[in-house]
Order: structure tokens, then sequence, then C-alpha cells
């Protein structure tokens, strides 16, 4: 296995703040990417202030600041403009989720950055996108997820609409932020164009895209989903049940063989047969039956009684986990998806690993996310040679 990441070599610049431009780029990071942070002095990105907090310290930036360089820079001045436009000459790639027109507004936009680098990637993550009727709305996750529509069919009927418990159209927005700035560089080095482009991602597009049945399921047969609480319109049965010790199990069996499986494990192999729910259409139709059959067998159990019984029987099943079912399981341990990180403030944390693992490449956390402005000197100083004089006239006039 090497060193070095997938992505050894690739220099990118996370001008974004909080959630929605970092995330890309500290995936970016843990690929092994240079990925150099850029803060406003004195202020910082507002994730630094989010809980939880320990000693001061957000233990979210913990792990969005982590394996990146971290440099302060005041965009909105015009020696900040010009010292980036400095690190845009060396860059494969910038990152920004500011409001859309703000960038340019700085003096920022696409052609100002390809005009000192026609190689440049230019990555945008907005409420709204960069164009439509709603591209100048103010945009949060929160907002986005609701207007993909899924919440609209997430929940129980008789409950509101169901959103996430994190920044998940924030996250995601990252993610498909990363696939649009790995394909443009793909595009400009593989492909062969030389060219860089600006890759436009908004925060409720990705999101919207996950229900891949939702857009052509209303358009061939007007299907609006509702809410159904855990249960699916597509397959049966489908659920998290109570145990007897006060638990959750999730099952999982659509298909006829596992449905059968199922039914062995709780010793009502008959139920295969039955009319109601001999194939997935059927147990559809009668799922609340189905349902009740099933969630008084797991009442009657343990949580580990209920496992050890559907594990003989190969059914898909699982325990619901919280975070500290999570630190106990052996699974988790076994391919290390907790990992120990150095750290300034508090020796070593725990944080998440990097996903997907590669076989001949070693991406890992190698450190977590530092105090404001730590590697100034050495980003400024090496890459962009700037001297201390020069670095403290910035300092003194708030540039860095």
């Amino acid at each position: 296995m090497t060193n070095a990441g997938v992505l050894a070599g690739l220099l990118v610049l996370d001008a974004g703040t909080m959630v929605g431009g970092p995330f890309a780029g500290t995936l970016a990071a843990d690929y092994g990417a240079d990925v150099i942070k850029i803060e406003k002095p004195g202020a910082g990105d507002p994730i630094r202030e989010w809980p939880p907090i320990k000693e001061g310290v957000s233990l979210w930036w913990k792990v969005t600041g982590r394996n990146k360089r971290l440099v302060t820079l005041d965009l909105r001045t015009e020696r900040g403009r010009a010292l980036f436009l400095r690190l845009v000459e060396k860059a494969d790639a910038v990152i920004e989720n500011f409001r859309p027109g703000t960038f340019a507004r700085w003096g920022l936009s696409y052609e100002e950055l390809a005009r000192v680098n026609p190689r440049i990637v230019l990555v945008h993550v907005s409420g709204y996108g960069q164009t439509g009727p709603y591209t100048h709305r103010p945009g949060y996750g929160t907002v986005a997820e609701a207007m993909s529509g899924i919440p609209s069919f997430t929940g129980f009927p008789d409950k509101p609409p169901t959103l996430s418990a994190f920044p998940l159209a924030d996250t995601l927005a990252a993610t498909f932020a990363l696939v649009g700035l790995l394909s443009a560089v793909y595009e400009r080095d593989v492909a062969g164009s030389g060219r860089g482009q600006e890759v436009d991602v908004s925060l409720y597009e990705p999101v919207f895209r996950l229900a891949e049945s939702q857009v052509i399921g209303y358009d061939q047969l007007g299907i609006v989903k509702q809410r159904r609480g855990n249960r699916l319109e597509e397959d049966s049965p489908r659920n998290a049940y109570a145990t007897a010790d006060g638990e959750w199990l999730t099952i999982s069996a659509s298909s006829d063989r596992t449905f059968a499986r199922l039914a062995e494990a709780i010793g009502r192999p008959e139920l295969a047969l039955d009319p109601r729910f001999s194939d997935n259409a059927s147990r559809i139709a009668h799922d609340a039956e189905l349902d009740g059959i099933i969630a008084a067998w797991m009442a009657a159990r343990t949580a580990d009684e209920i496992m050890d019984v559907l594990a003989r029987q190969d059914v898909v099943a699982g325990k619901v986990y919280d975070v500290e079912d999570i630190f106990e399981d052996p699974h988790f341990a076994a391919r290390e998806d907790i990992v120990s990180v150095p750290d300034l403030d508090f020796g070593t944390v725990k944080m998440p690993g990097v996903f997907p693992r590669f076989s001949r490449s070693s991406c890992r956390v190698r450190w977590s996310g530092g105090r404001m402005g730590q590697d100034n000197d050495k980003v400024y100083g090496e890459l962009l040679g700037l001297g201390q004089g020069e670095l403290g006239e910035l300092r003194a006039q708030g540039v860095i």
C-alpha cells in the first residue's frame, strides 16, 4: 500500500464556510489532496462555534477541519484578493458556498480566476444553484431538504413530515460537489481539454436525486408518495420493531426467499404459503396484518435472543444503533471505522475514518481540525515565497 492518498498532488482551495462547501474539502483532504482552508481573520469559520463544545473548542470543527492546512485571508480586501489569486495560480480547484454573486462581487468570478489559471475548476455550492428564479434566496439545508420532496413521504401518517436530525442536504451536496470537482479534473486532464470550468451544485438537487422513482412514478402513474412510517410501498415486510428489553430491531425481507426464511425463524413457516403473504405484492397489500404478527413475536423476546434466532436462519436484520452501540460493536472495530487522531487541544480525539478504502493507497486521517491561521507562514512563505516582513505587514493590516 502506498503512503499517498489517491488524490495526492491535487491542490484545492477550500474557501467555503460551515458544511456545504467545507465538507467537500474534507473529503478531498481525506483522499490525499492538499486542501488549504481559508478563513476570515479574527472570525474563522462559523462551524468553530457549533456544539458539541469542550473547553471552549468545537468538536464538530475537529472533524470538518481535519487533514487541511489552515490559513486566514480576508477576500473582501484588495490585497486579500490579490493574494488569493496567487494561490489560484497554483491550485487545481476552488470550492466556495457563499450566496450566488458574492465571489464575483469580491472580484473573484470564474472569469477572473481563469484569467490567472485557465485550468482552474471553480465549484459553487448554494441553496438553489447559480441560475433560476430562486437563485438569490438565502438557502439552508433544512429548507433544501424540505424542497426535495422527501420529507413529504418520510415519517408517520399521523405526524408532521420528518426532517433529518443532521445536515443531510449540506453533506450530500458536498459529496456531489466533490464528484463534480473530480469529473471536471478528469475532463481537463484525462479527456484532455486542458481547461477548467465551473461546477454548480445546489443543496436541494442532490437530495431530490436520491428518490429515483418519485418523478417517473408521478409522470407515468400520478403517484404522490405518502408517509407510511418505517414501511415502504415497494416491499414488505420492512419496519423497526420493539423488543422485550426496550431495543429496536429492523428487518427487510422483500423477496419470497428471504420472507420464507423469516417465517421459518419466527416459527410460522405456513406464512410463506398464506395467500396474503405468498408474494411481495400480496404482502404489501396486507402489510399491517403481517407487521402485527412480526411485532408480537419481537415484543416477547430480547434483542439478543431475536438476533441469535434470525442469524441462524440468515434473515436480514439488525439493531437500531446509537453511538454507544457503535463504539462497542466488534465489526466497527475490526474495520477501523472509528480512528484515534492526534489533536493540538486534547491529545487525541476519535472520529469516523476514511471511506471507501483503497487496496493500494493509504487514505487516512492525519490530523484533526487545528487553530485558525496556524499554517499562514508555511503556505504563504513556502508556497508563495512571502517573507516575514511582508507577512507581518499583512497581519497588521488584517489581510491575514
